[in-house]
């Protein structure tokens, strides 16, 4: 054991939806050692966890304790004695039902820092997204947030005379197993029997539900729509706004929850386009790209970019993704070679799709050939009738990249040399993937969102335990999708390799 003392932040990560997770939670929670986190954690933050962090998954949810509160309250000492930092993630905010005080007093006898990160509590967001407004002038001007079980061992403490008098909203918290006796309990203290309740269901995820009754009815119409908790518990007059501002549901991808497996560099486009429409949205990137810099890889390329001069004819480079572009000035950096060069001779660059065509503007230069439609093959076949006399091509790209655009080139006898300027990574999260993998298998999971067949491979290469005829995919171009379906993935296809057109295929 070190002498440094860590650190633990006690992190409310909100009621599920990620973007009510707040700034600091989440600097906080990317730069943790130790997680320590409950079950109502959803997929959508625990995706925000490094893959470098050591995770403890302690299970609290109503009745049921993977680990014992005392044990939990050990595990934050001992990782901090061990000089870590330590998150401790807990659904909605700490100081709300969620034990948070608790938690903090075996620190405080052993002197260990922490700092209280306050999430946004389930009780005010979750009746916000259903369309209740916890206060309203018209109808009442408090609200009062009960939890919904007794103490483990006694019996209710709740003082329902007195709630009833005060004619607020009434949010109870962990109720569900108790909801026929709250109601029973609040019609006796005097309750009009017909003031509206709503008992609202996975509140702020994609598969949150509403049910709208009165305290009389409440019960007989949760148990019809098969109510499950997560759940919570609101009584008051404002539950008849609902129906009025209810507003999730008219987002276009409203009730849709999709993986996108993207590189993590990458995946903040797609992703912030998806959840603009109302997706919720797991980031799970399965593969990372990385420029080769091996000794032996450098020299091929430092002699593939004097061949260009060498070789007679029209020269062309062509570029198959932005990482192409992107690793070839890298190289040319690293290997001391004059860009100015290629402008001398005339050489010509051709794209694969607008996105490789953007990172090339990056670097000053305008293509002179990209497709109408956005794959190698398609590239190789309308640069045929483009190329000059004698012409020969570069081709920079991933180090197992597809045939398709050499055989077309083979096919004509156009003269040619293939260099491999970075390579595809899997990455591999086990955690991550058994959530995911729980998600489809539960129907949590709608759709995976395919950007390329490394990514479906990689994908499939993670989640070796399930039936992949269970997966819908959207992929971006043929050739994803050709690999989505040798698995058997349901697939729709993009109309056009773009981010853009996946969003929209998405929402037909």
């Amino acid at each position: 054991m070190v002498d440094k003392k860590g650190k633990v932040w006690l992190v409310g990560a909100g009621p599920g939806d990620i973007g009510l997770l707040t700034v600091k939670g989440k600097q906080v929670l990317e730069s943790a050692e130790v997680v320590v986190y409950d079950a109502l954690v959803s997929d959508e933050i625990a995706s925000l966890i490094p893959s470098s962090a050591k995770r403890i998954n302690v299970g609290k949810r109503a009745n049921h304790h993977l680990v014992p509160q005392e044990e939990i309250n050990k595990i934050l000492l001992m990782e901090a004695l061990e000089g870590n930092r330590v998150v401790r993630l807990k659904g909605g905010d700490p100081f709300v039902f969620g034990r948070g005080g608790e938690e903090l007093e075996l620190l405080v006898e052993n002197n260990i820092p922490y700092e209280i990160v306050p999430g946004i509590t389930s009780a005010v967001s979750v009746p916000a997204y259903a369309g209740i407004p916890v206060t309203h002038r018209d109808y009442t001007s408090s609200v009062h947030i009960i939890t919904g079980h007794a103490k483990k061992g006694g019996s209710s403490r709740i003082q329902y005379d007195a709630l009833v008098k005060m004619k607020a909203t009434l949010i109870f918290l962990m109720g569900i197993g108790a909801l026929e006796e709250i109601c029973k309990s609040l019609i006796e203290a005097g309750m009009n029997p017909q003031t509206p309740a709503a008992v609202l269901e996975k509140g702020t995820s994609a598969k949150q539900r509403r049910v709208i009754a009165t305290v009389e009815t409440l019960k007989a119409a949760a148990d019809q729509a098969i109510i499950q908790t997560p759940a919570i518990i609101v009584v008051g007059e404002v539950c008849s706004l609902s129906d009025s501002f209810a507003w999730i549901e008219k987002q276009p991808l409203a009730g849709i929850q999709v993986v996108v497996t993207r590189p993590k560099e990458k995946s903040s486009t797609l992703t912030e386009k998806l959840r603009a429409r109302g997706a919720h949205v797991i980031e799970m990137p399965v593969i990372k790209t990385i420029t080769i810099k091996e000794q032996e890889e450098l020299e091929r390329f430092s002699r593939s970019f004097d061949k260009i001069s060498e070789v007679s004819g029209e020269q062309w480079i062509l570029f198959t993704s932005p990482k192409g572009v992107e690793s070839f000035f890298s190289l040319l950096t690293v290997t001391k070679k004059d860009i100015r060069h290629l402008y001398s001779m005339g050489v010509k660059f051709g794209v694969v799709g607008n996105a490789t065509r953007k990172e090339l503007r990056l670097h000053g230069i305008e293509a002179d050939y990209m497709p109408d439609i956005y794959c190698g093959k398609e590239l190789a076949t309308g640069l045929i009738k483009e190329f000059g006399q004698n012409p020969y091509v570069t081709l920079y790209r991933a180090e197992d990249a597809t045939e398709d655009l050499v055989e077309v080139l083979e096919d004509n006898k156009i003269s040619y040399q293939d260099v491999a300027v970075y390579r595809t990574l899997y990455l591999i999260d086990e955690e991550l993937a058994t959530r995911i993998s729980t998600g489809i298998e539960s129907k949590m999971i709608d759709y995976v969102m395919f950007t390329s067949a490394s990514c479906v491979k990689a994908f499939t290469s993670c989640l070796t335990d399930i039936d992949y005829t269970k997966i819908k995919a959207v992929c971006i171009g043929e050739q994803t999708a050709a690999a989505a379906t040798k698995f058997g993935i349901q697939v729709g296809v993009s109309k056009k390799a773009t981010i853009d057109s996946m969003v929209e295929c998405l929402s037909k």
